[in-house]
């Protein structure tokens, strides 16, 4: 049996702990994005550490052109679903635009909707140092915060479109700056979206908590890509980090094209995919008809 599906059988809980024993081990954290049932059981069958219920929704499923259109109500709806479909894998929650920023109470109650109501194991949240008080307040009431810094795309509209963070001596000392203040705020890893390498790698070294990487190198402690990406399912855009694994999108139109053939030329449904009636129950249902 290989490494990975011997960990796909393993149906133990994934924790805080074991995501920080990665970090102290060396081991790298592999972490993909789903919004559903089915993505979520697949995800957790094949075995990865952590699935992350993003806001990228909005774009990927929901059909938006930003993230910023998701509320509360459609993350819950989307994270009670995966943590149907999830047993093994760690579940962070995102917190949509504006559920964090604005009162660090609605903060507190909403953050606790993901664990109380979807059934989240944490929640994830976008800002450096000026989010650390928010941060405090929801760690202290007893739910992981997962921070995110670099890209944010809650904040497209204030940093100029989606654009590499940190490529100056100024601007990598204050993603630095940020991911120290969130560590000592409480939180348990920090995503760094679309940071250089190096910049990336001196940040992980200087963290005690775990990393996770997107479109920012090989030296964070994992990596997370959003699934549609992945699988090649969403073509609006391609980030240049993206590495396609499939081109799902493909496959399924071509399928969609055989179906419709098949269904014009009368090929579909066959026999084997139609219910049959025994000759004598046909025959007694004519004659009921003929004598009526």
């Amino acid at each position: 049996m290989s490494a990975v599906s011997n960990l796909a059988t393993t149906k133990k809980k994934i924790t805080l702990k074991d995501l920080q024993n990665k970090k102290a081990q060396g081991h790298q954290i592999v972490a993909l994005t789903a919004y559903d049932y089915s993505f979520a059981k697949s995800l957790d069958a094949g075995g990865v550490d952590l699935i992350l219920v993003g806001d990228s929704l909005g774009m990927v499923v929901l059909g938006h052109e930003t993230t910023l259109s998701v509320n509360m109500d459609e993350m819950l709806h989307h994270c009670k679903a995966v943590a149907r479909g999830t047993q093994r894998a760690f579940l962070v929650g995102d917190m949509p635009f504006l559920s964090y920023q604005v009162d660090v109470h609605e903060a507190v109650r909403n953050a606790g909707r993901f664990l109380s109501e979807a059934g989240m194991n944490s929640v994830k949240l976008e800002g450096g140092f000026h989010m650390e008080s928010t941060v405090r307040a929801i760690v202290r009431a007893g739910i992981p915060v997962m921070g995110h810094i670099g890209l944010m795309p809650q904040s497209v509209h204030q940093i100029g479109g989606y654009r590499i963070q940190g490529n100056t001596a100024s601007k990598a000392r204050s993603l630095l700056e940020d991911a120290l203040a969130l560590e000592e705020a409480g939180c348990f890893a920090i995503v760094l979206e679309s940071v250089p390498t190096r910049v990336a790698r001196l940040i992980t070294e200087r963290l005690s908590i775990p990393t996770i990487g997107i479109g920012a190198g090989v030296g964070c402690d994992g990596q997370v890509l959003v699934t549609y990406d992945l699988l090649g399912l969403f073509d609006s855009f391609t980030p240049k980090f993206v590495k396609k694994y499939a081109n799902l999108r493909a496959v399924i139109t071509e399928a969609v094209e055989q179906y419709i053939c098949d269904v014009r030329d009368e090929k579909f449904p066959a026999q084997e995919h139609s219910s049959l009636i025994s000759e004598d129950e046909w025959q007694l249902f004519l004659d009921d008809l003929n004598g009526s």
